[in-house]
């Protein structure tokens, strides 16, 4: 599953720099499956099962976000942004556009509204974001942990104060007006979060990890802040069945990182204000916590003369 997981990264890689060189000749289920050496049915299958969505849901929506931004920021015809982008005709290009944000490419443009757009995936995350693997650690209980290094990267999020929890969050959240869809849970090391399990006081954070030179808008009710270059320990356990697992996989996480042994490995949790863990949920991929940690720092004791 692991290569599989680096085999679909390539794929959207791929699809994103295809339709920003308009090559439709590469966006083809038939020349991406050449490409990684399976048949069609076999990708196109093993896509949906990392995904959780159909390769030409995901690709016909990838090409409305790039049209998107076509729309708002150029003065293009939308003639030629339907051609661009893949569609036959300006009607074919209008009602896509109208089905999946609500409002049509013209009346977009005379007065951009916030949107949510089909974001890139990333099946393969390490893979993306550079993260440098420190060293695999072990599997416990099912539960691969190992430490990583991540990139310096910007966190465009909101925060719930008031939350006491994941679901507890999500039930605040959903009640936020222009509350839209993130990628990332997350808990925020912050003095002015409750006081959580592992003791540190947290606050409940979604959002999404962007390049560290990113200078984009930051939409009402959300924070942007910068976040440097630093290591983690990853606790992830694989897919699970959510109707029937997800109370024991919960559980299994938790004991892991409770029960985890720093000895030999030069590593602590690291505890300081501002420090960000990041939070994965999804049942068809993975549990996934990604704690903060920091060089462990040993005293020496002078030998007596």
């Amino acid at each position: 599953m692991y290569e599989w997981h680096k085999q679909i990264q390539l794929i959207v890689d791929e699809i994103d720099e295809s339709i920003r060189q308009h090559h439709d000749e590469s966006l083809t289920l038939k020349f991406l499956s050449r490409k990684l050496g399976y048949s069609e049915f076999h990708t196109t299958r093993k896509f949906k099962e990392i995904s959780g969505m159909q390769f030409r849901e995901y690709l016909r929506l990838r090409r409305l976000a790039f049209a998107l931004k076509e729309v708002r920021d150029s003065e293009k015809s939308f003639l030629d942004i339907a051609f661009d982008f893949g569609f036959s005709s300006h009607e074919a290009f209008t009602r896509a556009f109208k089905i999946s944000y609500g409002v049509t490419p013209s009346d977009y443009r005379k007065k951009p509204k916030p949107v949510i757009l089909r974001t890139k995936i990333t099946p393969f995350d390490r893979y993306f974001l550079g993260f440098g693997e420190i060293g695999m650690m072990k599997s416990e209980n099912d539960v691969k942990i190992y430490f990583v290094t991540i990139p310096a990267h910007k966190f465009l999020h909101i925060k719930n104060y008031e939350s006491n929890g994941y679901w507890d969050f999500w039930q605040k959240q959903s009640l936020i007006p222009g509350s839209g869809s993130g990628q990332i849970m997350a808990y925020m090391n912050d003095p002015d979060g409750r006081l959580c399990d592992w003791g540190i006081p947290r606050t409940e954070c979604y959002g999404v990890r962007l390049p560290s030179d990113y200078k984009g808008e930051v939409p009402p009710q959300m924070l942007l802040v910068d976040v440097p270059e630093a290591e983690y320990i990853a606790f992830e356990h694989g897919p699970f069945d959510y109707e029937q697992e997800n109370r024991s996989v919960e559980e299994k996480i938790e004991k892991a990182m409770a029960d985890f042994d720093f000895t030999d490995t030069g590593y602590c949790f690291d505890t300081s204000p501002g420090r960000i863990l990041y939070f994965y949920h999804n049942p068809e991929r993975f549990w996934k916590y990604i704690r903060p940690v920091k060089k462990q720092s040993f005293k020496t004791v002078e030998p007596l003369n």
